[in-house]
């Protein structure tokens, strides 16, 4: 017979070896991967793993990068395949079919670029790798298409009574050019420019000046500033008519790529910057970007990973794109802003009786085709009537507007088919270092962009790199007169002479659209029509004083608040004493923060608009925005005779008089009231990411998003709801990136993944974005194995 302390310590055994049991569970419980669903697809060749974790991101894991791209486009169509035939409907001028009359201009407004042919010419063009990772990606999408029924058909679909045809290649390709138009259209600048012919010299010469106090240039130096009304001799006058076209025209662009999510304002677009090991706390170094476009639901970006036994790509694409666009590799981090180079220009083309037009060598005869477009002829119905639209191109391009015996040629680098941007993309997944990183850029011909670049050796850089005319004469600030062949291109800035940093010294990088080369750099197209230098100049001072940064510090100048125009604006008006008491009493206590609660955000912004507008007011044709972005600001600092409004004796008395007219059009009962508790910066800057169909009666509201109060405005780092996603990675220490976009993966309004990263991208909350294969692992929340059917 055991004895008792026998019994007991055998208890003691059990009940240990118990405890252990239950712990060793706990913890492979943590670390366990979901039970696996799996799918069988035809196409595939062999099993693909595509986990996904709690924002249901993609990670997909295949064998073989046909059956890698193959499941990238099924995947993304499950997500968002309404959204990649809007995409390729809009690039195709073909949104009429679906939306009816009320799109006609707009579709043929795209179909006079010929893109669909274009792209036919440029998948020709392709490497093979390139073009068999398009074509696997379409397999991919057309499987998943085929699986739908009208039952579980995108919703939009079944709204609208139509079923999505087959994706193709070429769908991805015309889609890229939907970037080409939202970031390099600069002809209209062009008519800007050659509008302010009629106003003094002086004034011309204060309008064209780009340089400021708060500029941060990366390549070059300032030197003498020189006017660019005379550099094309042979630029002409345009007319009135034509003029009002291009307003038009201007419009209808703006509708078309708003409602996909691409149009960017003034072609500013996006922060991007890269810091030095040195700089930072764990002495690697940190990448951060965040691309700045049209809001709208759903967001433009896409979050995937992407692994074979070869290649470990993560970050963002556009759907209906193979690969990834923006992000990073196991070797090296990308981002990109835009930079806005002249590759556009107009030609003034003269036509005979006989329908022929001149150039410099006697007279051509146009190219012509002709196109047809369907058009909803209900929106109960899904019958259409066809449109023809006759287009004809001469040797300069395409002709946009007529009036009389001239019409107008539109030249562009984009319907160039030699100019391809996926080469450069598919490239720079695969990259390993900076001479990869180059090769890649040098075959890069979409629109030009600020490339930005971390390694985890602890390297950092940048090029401005994209295929920009060299003319032969002038730099295309103004039309040309088609017949004299001033206008003709005569090769691209060579890739040796583009903007460039290497490991500079100060370890910073910092581009956000303003100017990046000074005055000194000799090709004054490079960035003619960048942007006012404030979110740089912010971010620029954010960082350089700091020697220990850490990814919160980064993420902090990413949502940074402060307005240094409108600050100093505020600062004037109450050095000059020249407001109502009340009004100076709130700018004396208004740290110059654009905060949702700001009540003196807002009265500064409300005056700042006022003062633009009567400056403008007597300065046409002048644009109201180079009058708001270039003039102002200097003129309020210098106290410019040259730009007081003749109704004012000094500035004080134009600040007082824009204060009293702010504070009557915020008392307006249509506006915040006369409750000056309601008169604060959120009631007027607020989330908005509109659907489509969100304005349908009955149906829209399905489609709704948050619309509340944020932080932000157009000259600070964070500029709200434009904010198109938010990335933030050192390279070496990949498993902390930081990667987060507005709404979320899913266009299905009815599912969970909808709008669930909303909080994340408002607040700053470190959305975590894993990419070693053992992080990806813990993090997965389902876990699909797709089999060859």
């Amino acid at each position: 017979m055991k004895n008792k302390n026998t019994d007991e310590i055998m208890l003691m055994k059990n009940f240990c070896l118990t405890m252990l049991f239950v712990i060793l569970l706990s913890v492979s419980a943590c670390y366990a991967q979901p039970p696996a669903t799996n799918t069988r697809v035809a196409g595939l060749k062999q099993n693909v793993t595509v986990r996904r974790d709690g924002r249901s991101i993609p990670y997909i894991e295949a064998k073989t990068e046909a059956d890698l791209y193959f499941a990238q486009g099924y995947v993304t169509a499950s997500d968002r395949l309404w959204q990649m035939d809007l995409l390729r409907r809009v690039a195709r001028g073909e949104t009429a079919e679906i939306f009816g009359k009320v799109v006609l201009e707009e579709d043929k407004r795209w179909r006079r670029f010929g893109f669909a042919k274009i792209a036919e010419e440029s998948l020709a063009l392709m490497s093979p790798d390139v073009k068999s990772a398009l074509e696997n990606y379409t397999r991919g999408v057309n499987a998943y298409i085929a699986t739908l029924d009208q039952k579980n058909l995108p919703t939009e679909f079944q709204i609208l009574q139509f079923r999505p045809r087959d994706w193709q290649p070429t769908d991805t390709i015309v889609i890229g050019k939907i970037l080409s138009d939202a970031l390099s259209t600069t002809w209209y600048q062009d008519l800007a420019r050659a509008s302010l012919a009629s106003l003094p010299k002086e004034k011309q010469a204060e309008l064209l000046n780009q340089t400021t106090p708060f500029d941060v240039i990366l390549y070059g130096k300032d030197a003498d500033l020189k006017s660019n009304l005379n550099k094309n001799s042979g630029a002409v006058n345009v007319s009135e008519k034509f003029l009002e076209f291009a307003a038009s025209d201007a419009a209808r662009r703006e509708n078309s790529l708003s409602r996909v999510g691409l149009y960017a304002e003034d072609l500013a677009a996006s922060n991007n910057w890269v810091i030095s090991g040195k700089l930072t706390a764990d002495g690697k170094p940190i990448l951060a970007n965040d691309p700045h476009l049209q809001p709208n639901a759903p967001g433009i970006w896409y979050l995937s990973h992407l692994s074979t036994a070869t290649m470990r790509v993560s970050g963002v694409t556009i759907p209906g794109v193979p690969g990834i666009i923006l992000g990073h590799n196991d070797s090296i981090a990308w981002g990109a802003t835009n930079v806005g180079p002249d590759v556009q220009d107009l030609y003034v083309e003269t036509f005979d009786a006989n329908g022929k037009y001149k150039t410099a060598t006697g007279t051509e005869s146009p190219t012509a085709r002709k196109e047809e477009i369907k058009v909803r002829v209900s929106p109960f119905k899904t019958d259409t009537e066809s449109v023809a639209l006759d287009v004809i191109e001469t040797r300069n391009g395409v002709i946009v507007s007529e009036d009389g015996g001239k019409k107008y040629a539109l030249k562009w680098t984009a319907r160039d088919p030699r100019n391809q941007d996926f080469e450069s993309f598919f490239a720079l997944n695969r990259a390993k270092n900076w001479q990869d990183f180059q090769n890649a850029l040098k075959i890069y011909g979409g629109a030009t962009q600020n490339f930005v670049y971390a390694d985890a050796k602890g390297n950092i850089g940048w090029i401005a790199a994209g295929k920009i005319p060299i003319r032969k004469t002038g730099d295309g600030a103004l039309p040309y007169d088609g017949a004299s062949g001033d206008g003709d291109w005569i090769g691209f800035i060579p890739f040796e002479e583009l903007p460039n940093l290497y490991n500079p010294a100060d370890g910073l990088i910092v581009t956000a659209n303003q100017r990046i080369v000074g005055t000194d750099y000799k090709y004054e197209q490079m960035s003619r029509d960048a942007a006012m230098p404030w979110r740089a100049r912010r971010i620029f001072d954010l960082l350089k004083t700091k020697t220990k940064i850490t990814m919160d510090d980064v993420r902090d100048a990413q949502y940074d608040v402060f307005n240094i125009p409108i600050s100093n604006l505020a600062g004037e008006i109450v050095k000059s004493n020249a407001a109502s008491p009340e009004t100076l009493e709130v700018l004396k206590n208004w740290d110059g923060r654009m905060r949702a609660d700001s009540k003196g955000a807002v009265l500064a912004n409300d005056i700042r608009i006022c003062l633009a507008n009567k400056i403008a007011e007597e300065n046409k044709p002048a644009p109201l925005a180079m009058i708001r972005e270039r003039i102002l600001w200097r003129a309020v600092q210098e106290k410019s005779a040259l730009w007081l409004p003749k109704q004012y004796k000094d500035y004080p008395a134009f600040f007082k008089a824009c204060d009293a007219e702010a504070r009557v059009g915020l008392a307006n009962p249509k506006r915040f009231g006369a409750d000056e508790t309601k008169w604060t910066w959120g009631s007027l800057f607020q989330s908005r990411f509109p659907h489509p169909l969100a304005v349908a009666p009955l149906i829209g509201g399905q489609f709704a998003t948050p619309n509340v109060p944020i932080d932000g405005s157009g000259q600070t780092p964070n500029v709200g709801s434009s904010v198109s996603m938010r990335h933030i990675t050192s390279p070496g220490n990949w498993d902390a990136t930081r990667h987060v976009i507005p709404l979320g993966q899913s266009g299905d309004p009815k599912s969970v993944y909808y709008k669930d990263q909303f909080e994340a991208w408002r607040t700053g909350a470190p959305a975590i974005f894993p990419f070693s294969k053992s992080a990806i692992e813990k993090s997965a929340k389902e876990l699909t194995v797709l089999t060859p059917q």
